[in-house]
Parts: structure tokens; sequence; C-alpha cells
């Protein structure tokens, strides 16, 4: 199946909806590719989404931000890190791991933790 995978996305059912949806576009500046009145897909690139559905108007609801963490890798986590403070976003310390890498973690507002790593 691997070989005909053209992209991957995830699904966030939220309670927030509107919060959440303004959160992945403004705060976080991923570009809208479908909104509707309940749904909105963002793309993180060329190979990723993320989706922000109303629990309201879909068949699954909310998690309430329980059992998940959205890993971003980028290629500098200091620097997402210090674009994210202006905003207002509250992360927290970026951090140093035995494997190497850096990490800081943010929580949207419907409460999904997100992890931002580098290597």
């Amino acid at each position: 199946m691997n070989e005909s995978v053209r992209i991957v996305n995830t699904i966030l059912y939220c309670r927030q909806w509107q919060e959440t949806v303004v959160f992945y576009r403004d705060v976080l500046g991923f570009p809208v590719t479908f909104k509707n009145d309940w749904f909105v897909e963002f793309k993180v690139n060329a190979h990723a989404r993320v989706s922000v559905a109303n629990d309201q108007r879909a068949t699954i609801k909310s998690s309430g931000g329980q059992g998940l963490t959205l890993a971003i890798q980028v290629d500098n986590a200091d620097e997402v890190w210090q674009l994210l403070q202006p905003r207002g976003v509250n992360t927290g310390k970026v951090k140093n791991h035995p494997w190497g890498g850096r990490s800081f973690f943010l929580y949207d507002p419907e409460g999904n933790r997100l992890e931002v790593w580098s290597a």
C-alpha cells in the first residue's frame, strides 16, 4: 500500500471548532485547501494534511485532546519556537533529547498536543 499513498490527512474532531480552525490557519499559518461550514482541511506540506471537523456536525465526536500527539518535524525547532512567541502561543521550552533532537510541545484550543521537533 505505501507505494500508492499520495497524501496523509489527520482529521481532528473538535468541540472548539472555530477556535481550532483559527489556530491552524492564523497561528500556525497552514494554508486552507478545502473548507465548508463544518470541515476545514489544511496543507502541512506536499504529502500531509490536517483537517478540523466540527464534532456537532460529524458522526465522530471529539476526544478532548486525549491520546493524540501531532509530531511535526521541522528544520529547526528553535526557530519555529521563536516564530510562535510573538503570536501568543503557549509553548513549552525547547529541550534536548538523548537521541540528539530538540523539541517543544504546545496545545491547540481543543487540547490536542503538538510536538515540534528537529534532529
